[in-house]
């Protein structure tokens, strides 16, 4: 390699000389290019110094286009985590996917590289959504099928992804007219247009004031983010008495609007507030905003990693008594036609009765007692079976590590076994501090059986 020889003088940058051979080779008529990419990929591809430098990143989505095979370059960067930092990678890899035609795959790596927090997480976030508006195009033009009863035979057959894009669409389509009549559906055509974009809203904000519909939201802090969602404590009009949780997503999605009137709807009122609770929602072009209560005494996770801190696990009686409130979660859903989704301990709010708690009221859960335990939040993953055929399984995967039910590890179909699944795992973290590891076993009868490495205590 003379060419990159005469750049050999700096020494505190070994790369530095290979990048302006490479792009001597480009500038040129691109000889040589891919054995210079090649060759620098060979002598760098194991030292730290690169590991997250973004000129390295380059180089490797050049020698990808090189030789054409982003899949196995991709594979490669994923398993050696080279650049796994930076949107491009997540960005380059998505646009190859979707120029393929596989758009599930794009879907994925975006929704990747989002929950990893790529930087610039904005540009990762707006090449995502300009994808989602693609998509979407793709969808209408396809004129997908609403999901009805009466088209079962062919459901039936195919089973159906209750978390692909198409599905979500179809379903709102046929609840558009149901959606409309909800006391608290905002929807405008435009974009929001406050004072303060909601763009502008990060972790550290404080104080900031947004104007959502009618009422000024006073924003409090950053209660949590995932991939393409931010949930604020905020004072309505300023008033400390009134405190609200506002989750701000993009792009817009007015599902768990949905699923939070099917809970007023469908659970009784005397097992409500184990579930959380939406006053409305504001439907934009660019965003939605959903405006839920706010409980400000921490999830279940934080109590599991507080024991965790001082070096134990959670109380067996505590245990017992979050895993009751569980299964009665669970049982009330599921009873009628509500799949949670996404049923983890990140999702479950601690819930504290103020007066005074007896034994008696316990046993009928009377009094404090109904005060006192969990509330399940988070229903952006959730499913309504009363609209798809009765006997309908389901495929997909929640995405979720550490929560994927059995079934999806071994893609066959599932439906309420990615809620009962969670439980488990949530259960498992209670009494363990870990997450569940699951072993397969064959049986005497040659059939097999699912055990956990982690054994209980006796």
């Amino acid at each position: 390699m003379a060419v990159v020889s005469k750049y050999n003088s700096s020494n505190d940058d070994p790369l530095l000389p290979w990048l302006s051979s490479i792009k001597e080779a480009l500038d040129t008529s691109g000889q040589n290019l891919e054995n210079f990419l090649e060759q620098c990929i060979i002598n760098f591809k194991d030292d730290d110094r690169y590991r997250d430098d973004i000129r390295f990143l380059k180089i490797w989505i050049l020698y990808a286009d090189a030789i054409q095979n982003f899949d196995k370059v991709f594979a490669t960067l994923q398993e050696t985590k080279i650049g796994i930092s930076h949107s491009l990678w997540y960005i380059s890899y998505a646009v190859f996917l979707e120029a393929k035609g596989k758009l599930v795959e794009a879907d994925g790596v975006y929704r990747m590289g989002i929950s990893r927090n790529a930087q610039p997480v904005n540009d990762l976030k707006g090449c995502y959504a300009q994808f989602f508006q693609r998509l979407s195009k793709i969808v209408d033009d396809s004129q997908v099928k609403k999901v009805d009863s009466n088209d079962s035979s062919n459901l039936e057959k195919s089973c159906i992804d209750p978390w692909s894009l198409s599905t979500i669409k179809g379903l709102l389509r046929k609840i558009d007219p149901q959606m409309l009549k909800y006391n608290g559906y905002h929807v405008s055509a435009k974009k929001h247009s406050g004072k303060i974009p909601l763009s502008s809203l990060h972790k550290s904000s404080r104080n900031k004031i947004v104007d959502i519909g009618s009422k000024k939201y006073q924003i409090k802090g950053c209660s949590g983010q995932g991939g393409f969602a931010q949930v604020f404590k905020a004072l309505v009009n300023s008033n400390p008495d009134d405190v609200v949780a506002l989750k701000i997503q993009k792009p817009p999605f007015p599902w768990e609007f949905y699923m939070y009137r099917l809970l007023d709807e469908r659970i009784p009122e005397d097992e409500r507030s184990n579930f959380a609770f939406a006053h409305k929602v504001h439907i934009f072009s660019d965003y939605s905003v959903l405006v839920c209560d706010y409980l400000g005494h921490g999830t279940l996770q934080d109590a599991i990693n507080a024991s965790i801190v001082v070096g134990g696990s959670m109380e067996e009686v505590l245990c017992i008594y979050y895993s009751i409130e569980m299964l009665r979660m669970l049982e009330n859903l599921h009873r009628v036609g509500i799949i949670h989704g996404d049923y983890k301990p990140d999702n479950l709010l601690i819930r504290y009765a103020r007066d005074d708690l007896t034994e008696d009221g316990f046993h009928v859960r009377t009094g404090p007692w109904r005060n006192q335990g969990l509330c399940l939040i988070d229903w952006g993953k959730g499913i309504d079976v009363n609209l798809f055929p009765e006997d309908m399984k389901f495929k997909g995967d929640c995405r979720t590590s550490g929560f994927r039910c059995i079934e999806m590890q071994e893609k066959k179909l599932w439906k309420f076994q990615v809620d009962i699944y969670g439980l488990c795992v949530v259960v498992h973290m209670m009494l363990h501090g870990t997450y569940m590891a699951i072993e397969k076993a064959v049986s005497p009868d040659g059939s097999y059986l699912y055990q956990t490495k982690s054994s209980l205590k006796r």
